[in-house]
């Protein structure tokens, strides 16, 4: 059973909407363009700071932390977990093969195959792109289940099964494919101008709990922006 728990305005984290709390981990909605942990341009404006003044409630000389699990794209919203000890961050993450991660996406294009697994060896490389081998001599091993829900017009909206975790892996993926992810100017090539959201969503996640070890089911409803663009309302 989900746990959400009443916030005050004042502690409320900024970009991350709590769906799920107890004593040993948090569960949120990430609105789009925050990034989830600290970078050399951003090192204050993310949900693991905002998380980390949530849990102080105002108190500078307390000494709680919140830790990181997985994370996702500065552009992507979604569903994302936090644990409140290292032993809970250790035994989520010892265990993240068993958990089910579903997103949605919507794509440019028509697939020929309308549900398949993608398969490839994910590297970055100094200037942060992502590329993607079928050679299994270079990079970490990256799989993406897809199925197609629905097409509308120069669209196609996707439901996706993370089977792997790597960094940009969705969308590196799908715009190899010859189907880039609406929104991805980085990979999609999509001009600047164009569509301003990344249309990935992180939907639900469902995991093994670290305490009780009963299995736990959060889902974050698709933003508004998100349902507009293929017409759809029974997520």
């Amino acid at each position: 059973m989900l746990n959400k728990p009443k916030i005050p305005k004042k502690y409320q984290p900024l970009g991350y909407e709590i769906l799920h709390e107890d004593l040993d981990v948090i569960v949120g909605h990430k609105t789009a363009g925050f990034l989830t942990v600290a970078a050399l341009w951003n090192k204050e404006k993310t949900i693991h700071s905002a998380l980390e003044k949530y849990i102080r409630k105002g108190n500078p000389r307390s000494n709680k932390e919140v830790f990181v699990v997985h994370r996702l794209d500065q552009a992507t919203s979604g569903v994302l977990i936090f644990a409140k000890s290292e032993k809970a961050q250790q035994f989520l993450k010892n265990n993240w093969k068993s958990t089910e991660k579903f997103y949605y996406t919507i794509v440019r294009g028509a697939l020929k195959k309308k549900s398949g697994l993608i398969t490839s060896y994910l590297q970055e490389d100094e200037d942060y792109f992502v590329h993607s081998s079928k050679e299994d001599t270079a990079g970490k091993l990256a799989q993406t289940e897809y199925e197609v829900v629905k097409e509308v017009g120069a669209y196609s909206l996707l439901k996706i099964r993370l089977l792997t975790g790597k960094k940009n892996q969705i969308r590196v993926h799908l715009a190899g494919e010859g189907h880039p992810i609406v929104g991805d100017i980085k990979y999609g090539k999509e001009k600047s101008g164009g569509n301003k959201n990344l249309m990935l969503h992180s939907f639900s996640i469902e995991f093994t709990h670290p305490h009780s070890k009963a299995r736990i089911l959060v889902k974050a409803d698709v933003p508004d922006y998100f349902k507009k663009l293929v017409n759809f309302d029974y997520l």
